[in-house]
């Protein structure tokens, strides 16, 4: 369903998709500090390339979120949820977790204790996986379908706007100062998705009658069923929580369902490959902390905004389906501007050309995708049917991003990028098929009030 321009941009001013803003910040401040920062400090420490490969799997826990998604769908937390309600009480504990988790890697020197600060890492990035989660369940419960893309656009603003501080900021920090006052004014940044989730209002959630129906199966259990106490609260958790969601999605869908699950798993794969290795690639390319801060992070948040806005507004324009195509194709072929780089050299120019090209593209693919997974869920099942394609979203690349300093070092840069443009031909593949069997009217109508 196509929308006026006037429509496409005024989306804009709801009140709500201005608060994904600060919730935007919040999902994004661990990402860096466990991702491409974190990789940035062990190689100016001296950690070599395979160590820094293989210690990028820390990053997996926001690929295997879908394992706990239904505890978060379902679980009420002791007092927490009582005060603040299921989605903010979640969010609350996981910021607490993160900022520990933060103050923990602040106060340890991988030199010295490599492995205490790895556990520091799996903490944050568990911590912001479960974030993650709650997070997305309330965006996609606080508005209608057709504003997703919009509530993804801000979100992707405050998300960058917090890599920028992860990234930019911590850098500059570690550059004038050190690295763990870096990490310990991240840890008190968090503090702004704390009172973010303090003063939002708990979304309403309404549940079809055809979904309600199919939980009768969980109703009848209850009212048959001869087990107590643990055994009968597991197995209606395990009905409801785990079952209903799964049987829920490929039941609306039916074959299809399989061609979509590939799909997303497929379609982040070059990006992510390429994004382990970046920062260190600019590093060995003879780039300073003070060029990539700037560059990569700082002019790079710029350029990622830019596209995210640009999709936001033209998926409201068009569609998800054609922009779905688009990014798919444009994400592997920018790809290709950082083997052009690694022949350069560290020139200046070449680098804000090999960023304009990437983060433009991934600006608009990122709310792309996030509106198109949300369009597939259903209101009952929110958290745990969008983690799962959430985590199918990044799960191949970050397990295979743990083999990319092998292979950097093997084969070189350039071939090394060239490879992970390859690695995006089967999402462009799988895009054209769904688009052939997709229903338009099913992803773009409204759902939620």
């Amino acid at each position: 369903m196509t929308r006026s321009w006037r429509e496409a941009v005024t989306v804009y001013a709801h009140p709500r998709v201005i608060g994904m803003l600060f919730l935007g910040f919040s999902a994004g401040l661990p990402l860096f500090l466990v991702g491409g920062t974190f990789s940035i400090w062990l190689r100016d420490v001296g950690i070599e390339l395979v160590t820094i490969g293989f210690l990028s799997w820390v990053g997996i826990a926001h690929s295997i979120k879908v394992l706990w998604a239904p505890v978060v769908d379902r679980l009420n937390l002791p007092v927490l949820t009582r005060l603040l309600g299921r989605r903010r009480a979640w969010m609350l504990l996981s910021q607490v977790t993160i900022a520990v988790a933060l103050a923990g890697m602040a106060l340890t020197d991988p030199r010295e204790h490599l492995m205490l600060i790895a556990v520091f890492a799996v903490m944050a990035a568990f911590g912001s996986a479960t974030q993650d989660i709650a997070v997305d369940a309330y965006r996609i419960e606080a508005v209608e379908k057709h504003k997703q893309a919009a509530m993804a656009t801000t979100y992707v603003y405050g998300y960058r706007v917090a890599m920028i501080s992860a990234g930019t900021g911590a850098i500059y920090v570690a550059s004038f100062a050190s690295w763990d006052l870096a990490y310990g004014l991240m840890a008190v940044l968090m503090s702004v998705g704390m009172l973010t989730t303090l003063i939002i209002r708990e979304p309403d959630v309404h549940v079809d009658r055809a979904t309600l129906s199919m939980e009768q199966g969980v109703i009848d259990y209850l009212a048959t069923t001869t087990h107590i106490g643990l055994r009968r609260d597991l197995t209606v958790l395990f009905i409801g929580a785990i079952v209903g969601p799964f049987v829920d999605f490929f039941k609306r869908y039916g074959a299809p369902a399989l061609l979509i699950l590939l799909f997303i798993g497929t379609f982040r794969m070059s990006d992510i490959f390429m994004g382990v290795m970046a920062q260190p690639f600019y590093l060995d390319l003879g780039f300073t902390k003070t060029q990539i801060a700037n560059i990569s992070f700082a002019f790079g948040l710029g350029m990622t905004l830019a596209g995210a806005a640009l999709g936001g507004v033209l998926v409201m324009r068009f569609g998800i389906m054609p922009m779905l195509m688009f990014t798919a194709v444009m994400a592997p072929v920018t790809n290709l501007t950082f083997s052009w780089l690694a022949q350069l050299g560290p020139e200046t120019y070449g680098l804000i050309i090999a960023i304009v090209a990437d983060n433009v593209t991934a600006g608009m693919a990122i709310p792309v995708l996030i509106a198109y997974m949300s369009s597939l869920t259903n209101p009952a099942y929110t958290a745990t049917q969008y983690a799962l394609f959430s985590s199918l979203m990044t799960l191949p690349g970050q397990f295979f991003g743990g083999f990319t300093g092998w292979l950097a070092e093997s084969v070189g840069w350039f071939w090394f990028f060239i490879c992970s443009a390859g690695i995006g031909l089967p999402a462009i593949i799988l895009a054209v098929m769904i688009a052939c069997v997709a229903n338009p009217d099913r992803i773009d109508q409204p759902g939620r009030g």
